[in-house]
């Protein structure tokens, strides 16, 4: 008679660890993702380039031009490319990532595999369509006479991180909930809208100091985005003009404490995961 020690239970949670010890697993999501994302598609890849490109020509158009916006904030096109890039990685890494499990059911039921493989791949993907939008930063900014600085290149990358950690918490959490009510990616989707204007984008921070009040300000700085947002304009749109605007306030105090909280929520996002995925199967 055959041992069944080796026998898995569809249900169990292997967790982040066993995510990378099955990189090849992982890979395989990406490429498949990729795949599907583009088939039958002339571009292909190409549309990552075309998506940002059009976000930003319609946002400049509208409130650089339009609205007179290039003429309050100097090197406007690059404050805006330098902050939508990150909010663009953000809103697809929780977008995707909410809809992974419900878009892989069948995987989900029958298959023996880490669950968080799905959100996780969601954000690998969002990381590639990332790429050709700070490619597209880079060119930018050396045309407007940017010249990267260390504390601007550390400063970045701490953003990215906070971006990085809060999509992947609050996308793992999103996707366990997802499950049980269906709803939630709606929920998504119109917050996503929020987001946008939520961060000074198309717009200073200084004006939400001189239309509201001070109370409403410090809610405003304290939001994590905010403050990822801040350190990539300050690495990629600082150097390169003449005229900046007023530092953030407390950029310091207030990026370690974004930090500190999407570590919170990527650790609260991966144990709610754990913790509801074991009826993942049955309610698929």
């Amino acid at each position: 008679m055959e041992s069944t020690a080796a026998l898995r239970d569809p249900a169990g949670s292997g967790g982040l660890g066993e995510v990378l010890r099955k990189r090849y697993l992982l890979r395989l999501l990406v490429r498949r993702e990729l795949k599907a994302r583009y088939k039958g598609s002339l571009l292909g890849l190409g549309w990552s380039y075309v998506r940002p490109a059009v976000y930003f020509a319609v946002y400049f158009f509208v409130v650089g031009v339009f609205m007179g916006m290039d003429r309050v904030i100097e090197n406007f096109p690059v404050y805006l490319f330098s902050a939508m890039v990150l909010v663009n990685l953000f809103t697809e890494t929780l977008q995707s990532a909410t809809r992974s499990i419900l878009g892989n059911s069948p995987l989900v039921r029958k298959v023996y595999l880490p669950r968080e493989l799905f959100p996780t791949a969601s954000l690998l993907v969002s990381l590639v369509h990332f790429l050709p939008g700070m490619a597209i930063l880079l060119v930018g900014s050396v045309s407007y006479g940017w010249r990267p600085t260390l504390s601007g290149m550390a400063g970045a990358v701490v953003g990215l991180a906070i971006v990085v950690l809060l999509g992947m918490g609050l996308g793992l959490l999103c996707a366990a909930v997802n499950v049980f009510f269906h709803d939630t990616e709606q929920v998504v989707d119109i917050t996503m809208i929020v987001v946008t204007w939520s961060v000074p984008m198309i717009y200073p921070w200084t004006h939400v100091r001189e239309h509201l009040p001070e109370w409403a300000l410090q809610t405003y700085l304290a939001n994590p985005l905010v403050s990822a947002v801040s350190l990539f304009q300050r690495a990629f749109w600082a150097p390169g003009v003449e005229t900046g605007l007023p530092p953030v306030p407390s950029l310091g105090a207030h990026t370690v404490a974004a930090l500190g909280f999407a570590v919170a929520v990527f650790l609260a996002g991966q144990w709610t995961f754990a913790r509801l995925q074991k009826r993942f199967a049955q309610e698929l």
